[in-house]
């Protein structure tokens, strides 16, 4: 899972507004951070791991110049973490000079990076599937830009011939040094891309701004415009308006479900869905089950899991008429553990996470929330905290479905194996996590809770609770290999430490 942004204005640098909303997305990517630039002619990079707040230095911004440009932040997905070679966004000097950036996972790069070898003699540096459609797209451009002016139309079937080849889920934002920037979304509208504009500070024209979620345009000051539609491009210049072009068809509308669930951040609304919303309505989907499957319950508190389950926690214990308290203290500055490689690390990582607070479970039936189970990981250590801490029982709900099977479309848990829900029945996981019992959402109150939360599209991909593939062409094969950990195309790259360029782009 990652998180994209492009911006173009007619002479004001970006460079602060990109590094603005990389901050602002900074929930969907922790690993490694970059800003590719343009002014009329060159292309400038600053690429490496860490935060925002620290691949970013004065020095670099000072080099990112340009009036275009775009971000990206990057948590690993198929492909290997840890190397800065990685790190989006990728570039090509010809044609023009392209950067692109791409939050997503391409289900055939490993076929389509052999392909591009065979029929171009492009070759792939890095296991990143970025890197791929980034370079089919310039090979796309090559076959119909014909000189320097880059017409619309021309970007556009260039992009088309990209969609005709490649297949997965994808957001993608680019920059054509010194033309405009423009965006893509796959054909299901799996990954979130919206659009944004405000008026520059002189009032002499318009600036723009596409991002994975919309509070990151709201926050950066802009207003939205409306969310890119499946299998839809947008290609904007200096001083012009965008110019919006359905360059495949798209197919039935269904965005990832998880990014209501768990990614994106509650004052997010995507696709016409309010996230906060959705989560919400979890909450009440789950307390009408818990009413229904255990009428003469005995919970004395309910406890949310920071902190994406707080909402759904709140409205969990206002229906069940129970006490809702924050019983866990959180330490901001540990990443996600259900991403992070290596179980060890997670394990190690949820005691520097949480700290429980023992007033508010000394000798009480408490029913902790949280908005997920992945790997269990987590909750079985999360019990066993809440037990030291003196509760008298441990119930545990989880406000999502079990998570059975892998994502392949941009959220790095693809090793089945690993899943707690993997081969068990609910009371084996309770009885694996420690609890006294255990509840999960059903999949159709969690589609409910969404729907229900604005006017949006009525179906979503579901393929990690329910194993439907919705782009047709996930095999078991596939599976196998992305549960190995392979490289989904290219060697593994050479590690560095970090990417700091200025390229001439003529």
């Amino acid at each position: 899972m990652c998180g994209v942004v492009a911006a173009i204005g007619p002479s004001a640098p970006v460079n602060d507004t990109i590094y603005e909303v990389l901050g602002l997305l900074q929930h969907r990517g922790q690993d490694a951070a970059g800003i590719v630039t343009s002014n009329h002619r060159n292309l400038f990079a600053r690429r490496a791991l860490g935060l925002v707040k620290d691949v970013f230095r004065m020095e670099h911004m000072l080099r990112l110049k340009g009036h275009m440009g775009v971000g990206h932040v990057r948590y690993p997905t198929a492909g290997n973490s840890g190397s800065a070679a990685e790190a989006q966004p990728f570039y090509v000097n010809s044609p023009y000079g392209l950067a692109l950036a791409h939050n997503g996972n391409l289900t055939n790069a490993e076929e389509l990076a052999a392909k591009l070898y065979e029929t171009d003699l492009r070759h792939i540096n890095t296991s990143s599937d970025s890197e791929v459609l980034l370079n089919i797209l310039a090979h796309e451009m090559q076959q119909v830009c014909n000189s320097t002016r880059l017409e619309p139309d021309q970007l556009f079937t260039a992009i088309e011939g990209l969609f005709r080849q490649i297949r997965g889920g994808f957001a993608v934002v680019g920059v054509v040094v010194g033309r405009g920037i423009f965006a893509f979304r796959d054909t299901h509208g799996i990954r979130p891309l919206l659009i944004g504009e405000r008026d520059t500070l002189d009032g002499a024209g318009k600036e723009y701004l596409v991002a994975s979620e919309s509070m990151a345009l709201v926050a950066a000051g802009y207003t939205v415009m409306r969310d890119i539609r499946p299998g839809e491009a947008v290609y904007i210049e200096p001083n012009a308006a965008p110019i919006f072009k359905q360059v495949a068809a798209p197919a039935q509308f269904t965005p990832c479900i998880f990014e209501y669930v768990y990614f994106a951040r509650p004052d997010s609304e995507i696709d016409g869905l309010s996230v906060y919303r959705t989560r919400i309505n979890m909450g009440t989907r789950l307390a009408e089950k818990i009413l229904n499957e255990r009428p003469n319950h005995d919970i004395d508190v309910v406890i949310p899991i920071p902190e994406s389950s707080r909402p759904s926690a709140l409205e969990c214990a206002f229906k069940l008429g129970v006490p809702y308290r924050e019983g866990f203290v959180k330490n901001r500055y540990v990443g996600r553990t259900f991403i992070m490689p290596g179980q060890a690390m997670r394990k190690k990582s949820v005691r520097q996470k949480l700290n429980a607070i023992a007033d508010e479970f000394a000798g009480k039936n408490v029913l902790l929330v949280d908005d997920s189970i992945v790997r269990g990981t987590t909750s079985e250590q999360i019990v066993a905290m809440a037990r030291e801490a003196g509760a008298a029982k441990v119930y545990f709900a989880s406000a999502a479905p079990p998570v059975r099977y892998p994502n392949v479309y941009g959220i790095d848990m693809p090793s089945v194996t690993e899943f707690i829900a993997h081969g068990r029945n609910d009371a084996e996981i309770c009885e694996q996590i420690g609890a006294d019992w255990l509840i999960y959402q059903n999949l159709e109150d969690l589609k409910e809770a969404v729907r229900s939360s604005g006017n949006g599209p009525e179906e979503f991909d579901c393929a990690c609770f329910d194993g439907n593939y919705v782009t047709g062409d996930v095999t078991e094969a596939y599976l196998e290999k992305i549960g190995r950990g392979d490289a989904v195309c290219g060697d593994n790259p050479t590690d560095t430490l970090e990417h700091d360029v200025q390229v001439d782009a003529e």
